[in-house]
């Protein structure tokens, strides 16, 4: 059975059932995840990114990963499950949109990070409180307005400030990678190029 086919479908039902068949036949939760589900997500992140596909048909394979995850995640120790790295992601102070953000949020989960969600109107404090909470290795701000974008450097400052050793990804309709490049974080056009870009960074 190819589950990564199940994921490009967006087949939730069918990616439960044969999930669990899997872990019944004593298949390595390990292997399930980076094989099947993981495999499949990073299909659809290229097809998204090349236009193949769109939103609601991302969204629906990110339900049925997460479905399968849901499935998988309690049979594997926090310490063998695999993962690129951390990011603590937020809207920023003073703006409330979230659909961008939250599309990011299940690119990034589905392509193997743990992402630790903040929400919308994120004050520096809650940034800072998060990160090291979670010894994050990344901080993505998001912001859609330009009245709200000029805070993305007092996060940045006040993060360089407690010396914390994270690099910054930005994203958000009013940002440019001259901006971005200015306030010393990296800019993401979309929700794929956010995953590409933020595999370089822990990459790096």
């Amino acid at each position: 059975m190819d589950l990564g086919q199940f994921i490009i479908d967006g087949n939730e039902l069918g990616i439960i059932e044969n999930v669990n068949l899997l872990i019944a036949a004593q298949a390595d939760p390990i292997v399930i995840i980076n094989d099947g589900l993981l495999s499949g997500m990073n299909v659809v992140g290229e097809k998204f990114k090349n236009g193949e596909m769109f939103v609601p048909e991302v969204l629906m394979a990110a339900r049925a990963m997460n479905a399968g995850m849901d499935i998988v995640k309690p049979l594997i120790a926090d310490k063998d499950m695999p993962t690129l790295g951390t990011i603590v992601i937020g809207t920023v102070k003073g703006d409330l949109h979230d659909i961008g953000k939250n599309l990011v949020v299940m690119m990034l989960e589905s392509a193997g990070f743990k992402v630790v969600d903040l929400g919308v109107d994120t004050k520096v404090e809650q940034f800072i409180a998060a990160v090291k909470e979670n010894n994050a290795d990344i901080v993505g701000m998001s912001a859609m307005l330009t009245t709200t974008m000029t805070y993305m450097q007092e996060i940045i400052n006040a993060c360089e400030n407690e010396g914390l050793n994270v690099q910054y990804l930005v994203g958000g309709a009013p940002l440019s990678p001259v901006y971005s490049k200015k306030i010393g974080a990296v800019y993401a056009a979309d929700a794929s190029g956010a995953v590409d870009t933020a595999k370089e960074l822990a990459a790096s």
